[in-house]
């Protein structure tokens, strides 16, 4: 690795959580298929988006992340928010996207992605 790249992995802006990490992804996923015009300046991360699928499918085929809690993620990070467990209609999806978030916080602050 050449001394420019370790310069701008030390530079790169870890997640504060599971849930940053997630919307980024999201986000910048959204980005690069063209769907948002308007993107800002980008913040350099400590991981790739490439990085995150590879994580949330190897979670998922591990049985960590399941069906369920990877349809509340998709359907709350479209929407760009999380569920809210004091909605009575969110209550379980709060429940699956609080365990998901905690699956991947675990994996992700293994990496180093997380502070």
């Amino acid at each position: 690795m050449t001394s420019q790249n370790m310069q701008n992995i030390t530079h790169a802006e870890k997640f504060q959580n599971a849930e940053q990490l997630w919307f980024w992804f999201l986000y910048s996923r959204a980005v690069q298929n063209g769907f948002n015009r308007n993107a800002g300046a980008a913040t350099r991360r400590v991981c790739e988006l490439l990085d995150v699928e590879t994580l949330i499918t190897k979670l998922y085929l591990s049985g960590k992340l399941t069906d369920e809690q990877l349809n509340v993620m998709k359907k709350f990070g479209d929407r760009r928010r999380a569920p809210h467990q004091y909605i009575w209609s969110e209550n379980r999806a709060a429940a699956l996207w609080h365990s998901a978030m905690d699956t991947i916080n675990i994996a992700a602050t293994k990496r180093g992605w997380i502070e």
